[in-house]
């Protein structure tokens, strides 16, 4: 008979190790025993890449939301993406979940000299300028742009990459340079327009949207947060636009309605009023 798992035993706040770590270990190494979990045996790291990007992002939303219960549950899906994807690694002979936590708790000693050695430092500012040195002579052989990881969102990893030129002086000095390239790069989408031209157009939009990255990094925003909270401003406004519709208009027209064809709106004056209210009411 196969040995119960009892729930494990949680010390008070203050006194947490993170012993409970090994409990999860246990358990994943159960569900891929030969008698385990047929469906956890059937994983790989590709199958559980999506997961591992959709419990980051759960994370991300749970912290957005300040829904501390939330961030607990959120957290823990990813940390078993962890010790899940370090069980596989010990099966393919790799490696295990101890050298999982080495690597990291021996990484935040190196590059943190200020705690762990005598380095001095005057702020944030020289903790970063340290870690990127010692990041760099760690991994010497490596361009400095490999470090930021491709699966990122687009705007999230255009910012990091400024963030990173900028650390080696590759950068306008303030926003004003940033400022003005905006306008440099939106005169040419424009142009490329103007041209009819689709390919030139796409790599002009794309020059556009990379400068107001890094005007956002320059002023101290977050562009992906940015973006993120104008489409909830959307969503919001538009479902008052879509409210008002239903009722005066009992719903969205149909493709009959129209005469044919798939087009199903109503005039753009009617619509802009409502979204005028939605925003007035905000």
């Amino acid at each position: 008979m196969p040995r119960p798992f009892a729930p494990v035993a949680v010390a008070p706040l203050a006194e947490q190790k993170g012993f409970a770590y090994i409990r999860l270990v246990e358990i994943m190494q159960r569900l891929l025993a030969p008698d385990g979990c047929p469906w956890d045996r059937e994983q790989d790291p590709l199958t559980l890449r999506r997961y591992v990007l959709e419990e980051a992002c759960e994370v991300i939303d749970a912290i957005d939301s300040g829904d501390r219960a939330a961030l607990r549950e959120e957290l823990g899906d990813l940390l078993l993406q962890v010790v899940f994807l370090g069980e596989l690694m010990r099966k393919e002979g790799a490696f295990g979940p101890d050298d999982i936590v080495k690597a990291i708790a021996d990484k935040l000693v190196r590059r943190h000299p200020h705690v762990f050695a005598d380095v001095e430092v005057k702020g944030s500012g020289d903790v970063l300028k340290n870690w990127e040195r010692i990041k760099a002579a760690e991994k010497k052989d490596r361009g400095l742009l490999d470090s930021v990881p491709r699966s990122l969102p687009a705007l999230t990893r255009a910012q990091r990459i400024g963030e990173k030129v900028e650390r080696v002086g590759f950068d306008w000095p303030d926003a004003r340079g940033s400022r003005a390239k905006v306008d440099e790069e939106i005169g040419e989408l424009d142009r490329a327009i103007d041209a009819g031209d689709k390919a030139r157009t796409e790599a002009e939009l794309g020059d556009v949207l990379f400068a107001l990255v890094n005007l956002a990094r320059h002023v101290d925003v977050d562009a992906e947060a940015a973006l993120r909270t104008t489409m909830q401003k959307f969503e919001r406004r538009f479902a008052h636009v879509e409210a008002r519709v239903k009722e005066h208009h009992g719903g969205w027209p149909s493709a009959a309605a129209m005469g044919g064809g798939d087009v199903k709106t109503l005039p753009l004056e009617v619509l802009d009023k409502y979204w005028d209210e939605a925003k007035h009411e905000e």
